[in-house]
């Protein structure tokens, strides 16, 4: 079966006032998960964003995790998409093969 992978917005840095556009989004911090069904991992990181006068613009209000994560892809683009993926992947396969396994922490429960 092969990896899924799932993008998630964690955070988001805006400026206040930038390009005559207000609450500019300026840096936005995610992670990808992934799974093989049996085994998860994941990885976090942040990328800065900036928006360029003229093009298109999305009040912060009107922002949908979806479009943020485009925005992410496009600017990191597909190498690094498919690093992440690979990087990803070989976590996997190093948990498939340990022979340690996660348990629930004792506190908890």
């Amino acid at each position: 079966m092969a990896n899924t992978y799932t993008w998630v917005i964690d955070s988001m840095d805006v400026i206040p006032s930038s390009e005559g556009q207000t609450n500019v989004v300026s840096c936005a911090r995610y992670h990808v998960n992934a799974t093989d069904g049996i085994h998860n991992t994941v990885i976090y990181s942040d990328q800065p964003l900036q928006y360029v006068f003229g093009s298109p613009f999305t009040n912060y209000n009107n922002l949908t995790q979806t479009t943020v994560i485009k925005w992410i892809q496009d600017t990191i683009g597909s190498k690094k998409i498919e690093s992440i993926q690979t990087s990803l992947d070989n976590q996997i396969i190093n948990l498939a093969n340990s022979s340690t396994i996660t348990q629930s922490l004792p506190w908890t429960n």
